[in-house]
Parts: C-alpha cells; structure tokens; sequence
C-alpha cells in the first residue's frame, strides 16, 4: 500500500508509569500504525506537572511540535531550559541530553518523532527537574 492514514484515537492513549499522587503521562504510539519503516513517532499528552525522564539517544535525532500548551525542556549539559509553546517545535541532534516538562495548568499535545529507529534504550540520566 503507498499510504496509511491514522485517525485521532485509532491508537489509544497507554499510560506511563509514575509514582502514586504525581501527574501522569500518556502516549498514542503511532509508529506501527503508520507503517514507519525510517523514523517513529508518538503523540504525547503530559498532565499539569508532569515531567518525562531524562536521557539521551546515541544515534537518533528528535524533534517535539507542539500541538496544545506550553513544552519546557531541559537540553545539554548542563541542563538549559527552552520554552515552546503550540505551534513551535524543537530538534535535539544525537547524544544531546533532554528532559522534557509540563510547568503549565493545562494539558500538554506533542507530537514526537525520531530517526533512525533505534534497536536500544537511550541512556537514562538523572532528572533536570
């Protein structure tokens, strides 16, 4: 087939975990749907306060394009915090250390996605926030 589309819902919001009583974070993956043979990408929704875990991806470059809110993220070392509200979008290149945060009172809507896929985790590093 030359095409997929993937309709609002069709992949399900699965959520992460978190420690009792801290906001959540929720993501639709959307790489199989799509049939991403060359990239992935998810949608991610981050409740009021919630924050990702820090890390870093050897060889996989991503870019965030937010949909609805405010993104704050923790990029380099040490950590710096760049703001990007709806409508923006960020691209961190390999081995950059990012952390990425909702500070706002609202949902945040971003779209995530990265290539080349990779096979491994990225390395975990402790938090920026």
């Amino acid at each position: 087939m030359g095409y997929r589309t993937v309709r609002a819902g069709d992949a399900g919001w699965i959520t992460r975990p978190h420690a009792p009583g801290e906001p959540a974070r929720h993501v639709a993956e959307l790489s199989e749907l799509a049939g991403f043979a060359h990239t992935r990408a998810n949608v991610w929704r981050y409740e009021p306060g919630a924050t990702g875990r820090r890390h870093r991806h050897p060889t996989q470059e991503e870019t965030f394009v937010v949909l609805a809110g405010t993104l704050s993220m923790y990029v380099g070392e040490p950590p710096e915090r760049v703001d990007v509200p709806a409508g923006g979008l960020i691209h961190i290149e390999p081995g950059t250390p990012l952390q990425s945060a909702n500070h706002g009172a609202d949902d945040l809507l971003v779209y995530a996605y990265g290539t080349p896929p990779e096979d491994e985790h990225a390395e975990i590093l402790d938090p920026a926030v």
